[in-house]
C-alpha cells in the first residue's frame, strides 16, 4: 500500500518539470517524518496535550504537542511524558508572532466595548489584569527543546528568526510550517522548511497567515492545495475541512503528501475539550462557524456565539494578538459557570461531521482508511 502511495505522490507532483524535481519528490512523508502514516494530528492549544500526542503516534500517525500556551517547565514535563509514552516520532508546535507593544488607549477602547457585558455580569473591569496569553518561540524555549531534540518541530504564523531556526536544524529536527497562500508557501520553501502545511480557509482555530493580513486572499483547502503542490518542491500537507477517510482520499488525489487533522479529534477522551464545547460541536450550531479576532486579536475559526453576533466576528476594536484575551477571560468564566458559551472561543473547522467520541488511536485508524482509497 505504501508503495502505491509513494508512486501516486510521484505521479501527481511530476508535472513534467524534469528529472531532478521528480527524484526530489520521491521521498514520502512517512520517510521524512519516520511515521507509518502520512497523517498529522493538528496541534490544538488549550484542547489537548501529551496524552493525545502519545495515542496518535502509537497508532502510526504524528502526534503533536501545542506549546504556544505552555511555560518552559510545562513544555519540559509534557515532552518528558511523550517520550515515556511512545518511542515513535512526535511534533512540538510553536507560534512565531511578533509580540505587540501594549497600548493603554487601545486596551481602554476594547474594555469600553465590553463594558455592557461587564455590567451584566457584575465584573469590575479595573480588576482585570492584562497579560500576553501566548508567547512566541524564543531562545529560552529553544534551550528547553535542546534537551530533547524533538523529531519534528512545526511553526504557525511564519518562522522564528534564522538563528533560532538554525538551532532547530542543528538538532536534526524536521521543520514544518503553515502556509495559507502560494506566496507564503514559496517563502517557506526558500527558508528551507522540510514540508509545508497548506492550511485551507475551512480549518478551525487560528489562521497561519503571516505575509498578508488580507483575509480575501485566503483560499479553501481544495483550491489552495493543488496550487501549492505545483509551486513548491517540498512535500505539501493538506489541512482544513478534512474530517473522514473520504476527505483524506480527496486530499491525496489532489497531490497532498499527507494530511493534518484537528477538529475530528476534539471529542476524543484524550482531549481537554469542555462539556460546553463538546455539546456545541455535536449540535446544529457547529454548521455555522466564522473567522473571528474577538478572543485573541487574530483571526481564528470558531462556532458563532453571542459575542461574535453582537460585535461582528471581525472587529477593529480588538487589540492585536494576543492582547485581546485577558479582557474576555472573566466574561468567559462567568458565562461558562452558567452553562453558556457566549464569550468562549468555540474553535472548530467548517466540517465537524467527523467528530466522534472515540479514542484518538481509533480515530487515527479510521482516517487512515483514506490512504487505501487512493491506492
Amino acid at each position: 500500500m505504501m508503495h502505491h502511495l509513494a508512486v501516486g505522490v510521484f505521479q501527481s507532483l511530476d508535472n513534467g518539470r524534469g528529472t531532478k524535481h521528480k527524484e526530489f519528490r520521491m521521498t514520502t512523508l512517512q520517510q521524512l517524518l519516520g511515521t507509518e502514516l502520512p497523517l498529522i494530528q493538528a496541534p490544538m492549544a488549550g484542547i489537548q496535550g501529551s496524552a493525545m500526542a502519545i495515542a496518535v503516534s502509537n497508532a502510526g500517525g504524528l502526534g503533536s504537542l501545542p506549546c504556544a500556551m505552555l511555560g518552559n517547565d510545562a513544555i519540559r514535563t509534557e515532552i518528558g511524558a511523550i517520550r515515556a509514552g511512545t518511542g515513535k516520532p512526535y511534533n512540538v508546535n510553536f507560534f512565531c508572532h511578533v509580540s505587540p507593544q501594549p497600548s493603554a488607549e487601545r486596551e481602554a477602547t476594547w474594555r469600553n466595548a465590553l463594558a455592557p457585558y461587564y455590567r451584566e455580569h457584575d465584573i469590575d473591569a479595573a480588576s482585570i489584569p492584562a497579560g500576553p496569553g501566548r508567547n512566541p518561540f524564543s531562545e529560552a524555549v529553544a534551550e528547553v527543546l535542546a534537551e530533547f531534540r524533538p523529531p519534528v518541530v512545526s511553526f504557525h504564523f511564519g518562522l522564528p528568526p534564522e538563528p533560532l531556526l538554525a538551532q532547530v536544524r542543528g538538532w536534526g529536527s524536521k521543520i514544518l510550517a503553515s502556509a495559507t497562500t502560494v506566496d507564503e508557501a514559496l517563502w517557506l520553501e526558500a527558508q528551507g522548511v522540510d514540508a509545508i502545511i497548506a492550511q485551507g480557509l475551512e480549518a478551525g482555530g487560528h489562521r497561519g497567515h503571516f505575509l498578508s493580513h488580507d483575509l480575501t486572499a485566503q483560499l479553501g483547502t481544495f483550491a489552495l492545495l493543488p496550487q501549492v503542490v505545483r509551486a513548491v518542491r517540498v512535500p505539501v500537507i493538506a489541512a482544513g475541512g478534512i474530517a473522514d477517510a473520504n476527505g483524506v482520499a480527496a486530499a491525496m488525489a489532489l497531490g497532498a503528501a499527507g494530511v493534518q487533522i484537528g477538529t475530528a479529534y476534539m471529542l476524543a477522551p484524550e482531549a481537554f475539550t469542555s462539556a460546553l464545547h463538546r455539546a456545541a460541536l455535536t449540535s446544529d450550531a457547529a454548521r455555522h462557524t466564522a473567522l473571528t479576532n474577538l478572543f485573541t486579536g487574530r483571526p481564528a475559526r470558531g462556532i458563532m456565539n453571542r459575542l461574535m453576533r453582537d460585535l461582528g466576528p471581525i472587529a477593529a476594536v480588538a487589540p492585536e494578538f494576543p492582547l485581546a484575551t485577558s479582557a474576555i477571560a472573566p466574561l468567559r468564566a462567568k458565562a461558562e459557570a452558567q452553562g453558556r458559551g457566549d464569550f468562549s472561543p468555540l474553535w472548530s473547522g467548517q466540517n465537524a461531521t467527523g467528530c466522534r467520541e472515540l479514542p484518538s488511536a481509533e480515530i487515527t485508524r479510521a482516517l487512515a482508511q483514506g490512504f487505501h482509497l487512493t491506492a
